[in-house]
Parts: structure tokens; C-alpha cells; sequence
């Protein structure tokens, strides 16, 4: 496998210990459990035609893994990105933390190469603990300050995993008061037919909820009589409970009533034309 392009900072920062024997696999073998693996294989569903047929486990807990990315922080971006390939599941999850670890400490042109390696190895980014856990800190991070196109192909991706990266990747512009493209995300989401897109797109509505109700809102009453329950019922968790019933009962109106104006919906053209309506300064 060729070598990825590395400028020399990013080579500095992930030169190989040559007087260390770094034996990643070997260590995680011995960590693992055979009765939390048993438990995790039905917990992701890893059944025959189930969303995570075929993948395997060694059975170590995350707060196990996540300390393990201390004490490898020494080895090379390419042995990172063969440990992403690996049929266990705890090997790809911790390489992801390697990869966010080095995503976090590199400059602009070395967070590049983490980035375009995350989105050449989506395939093995195969469950929604491995999206959850890294797409808003790679892509998201990435993508913040520059043209955002490359989530909009992934949410038009026909794999599910790089639909949910996509949707879980704009959780970083949430957390920046940032709401329009997990907005425009959601909308083209929002007739997905994966529970797991439902329950992610939910998800970051109620989150955009945490910090404007009203960008939430607005989405809602225009579209939560056509979107699927589990994604309306994720949307609105934390609503309190008589306004989560009429959501529920199909019994909200339209328009959103707020300081004595009506907002009939944010999805027309004059709406995606001021992105500042869901970006609070």
C-alpha cells in the first residue's frame, strides 16, 4: 500500500519509537472479554442481514481504548490507517481516537490528510458508535470554515454509514450555534428508510433545539406530520410533556407563533438564502 502524503510536522508528530516494539493488536487481544464480546455482537447487531452483519469483537469497554490513545501516540499514521481495516470492531474504534488525537494537535494541511483518509476508508467506519464517535471531530471540524458540499454527497450516499457520517458530521456546526446545513441535511434525510438515519437526524434536531428552539421549531411544524416517529419522538424528546403530545397527536399548527409573528417554515428559497436565521452570533 502506497504511503499517505505527510508534510514533515505531521511526520514529526508520528514518527515510530524504533526502540519501542509497538504491538498494538497483541495488547488488545489480551484486554479482551469474551463475555462483553458476546454481549456487544448482539448489542450492534451483528446478525445475518442485521445493520452489522459480520462484524466482530474483542470485548474491551471504550474507556479502556480511549486511555490506550496516550500510549500509542507514537505510532505512524499508516499503521493507524491499516488498524481501520481490521475485522475487529475495537481496533477500527481505536484507531478512529488515534485519528481524531492527531486530527486535533496537526496543522491546517495535516488535518487534510486525516480528513481525506477518513473519507477513503468510510466503509470500514461500519456502525453508528464509530460515526458518532469521530464524524463531527474529522469531518465536521474539517469542513467548518470552507465549502460544505462533501456531506451533502454523503447524505446522498446510497450506503447508510455515510449517510449517518454525514448528518453527525454537522454537530460540530451545532455546537458552534451553526444550524442551516444540519437543517438542509435533515430535510433531505427526512424520508430516509434506515432507523438509525431517523434516530440521528432526531437527534441533532433536539440538539439545534437545546440552542434556538425556534430554528427547531420552525423545521418541525413544517415537516413533523410527513417525518417517521422515531424521528419526531427523538426531536422532541425534551419538549415539555403537553407540547410533546400535540406534536405527537398531530395537533400543532403551521405557522410558529413567537413574540406576535408567525413563521409558516423555514424550507423556501428566501429561507436557505439567510443562513443567519439558524446561526445565532
Amino acid at each position: 500500500m502506497p504511503r499517505l502524503p505527510l508534510t514533515s510536522s505531521l511526520m514529526k508528530v508520528m514518527k515510530m519509537n524504533n526502540d519501542q516494539e509497538i504491538n498494538i493488536r497483541d495488547e488488545l487481544r489480551r484486554l479482551g472479554n469474551k463475555e462483553i464480546a458476546e454481549h456487544s455482537q448482539k448489542f450492534f447487531k451483528t446478525g445475518r442481514g442485521q445493520y452489522g452483519e459480520g462484524d466482530r469483537f474483542l470485548g474491551i469497554r471504550v474507556p479502556v481504548l480511549r486511555k490506550l490513545v496516550k500510549k500509542y501516540r507514537g505510532i505512524s499514521i499508516d499503521e493507524t490507517s491499516e488498524l481501520l481495516k481490521s475485522e475487529f470492531h475495537e481496533e477500527r474504534l481505536l484507531s478512529l481516537f488515534i485519528l481524531i488525537d492527531i486530527f486535533k494537535k496537526a496543522k491546517r494541511e495535516d488535518k487534510k490528510t486525516v480528513y481525506n483518509l477518513y473519507l477513503d476508508n468510510t466503509k470500514f467506519i461500519n456502525n453508528w458508535d464509530l460515526v458518532d464517535c469521530s464524524a463531527e471531530h474529522i469531518v465536521g471540524a474539517y469542513l467548518r470554515r470552507i465549502k460544505k458540499q462533501p456531506i451533502y454527497n454523503l447524505a446522498n450516499s446510497e450506503i447508510l454509514w455515510e449517510r449517518r457520517i454525514s448528518i453527525m458530521s454537522t454537530f460540530h456546526f451545532i455546537k458552534n450555534n451553526e444550524f442551516v446545513d444540519s437543517l438542509k441535511i435533515s430535510e433531505i434525510l427526512l424520508h430516509d428508510e434506515e432507523d438509525l438515519i431517523h434516530k440521528a437526524v432526531g437527534w441533532m434536531l433536539r440538539e439545534i433545539g437545546k440552542r434556538d428552539i425556534e430554528a427547531e421549531e420552525r423545521f418541525l411544524r413544517k415537516y413533523y406530520n410527513e417525518m417517521p416517529r422515531t424521528m419526531l419522538r427523538y426531536a422532541i424528546e425534551k419538549f415539555p410533556e403537553e407540547k410533546r403530545k400535540r406534536y405527537l397527536k398531530s395537533k400543532v399548527q403551521k405557522g410558529v407563533l413567537h413574540s406576535g409573528k408567525i413563521y409558516a417554515g423555514y424550507a423556501d428559497i428566501t429561507f436557505f438564502n439567510e443562513p443567519s436565521r439558524y446561526s445565532k452570533k
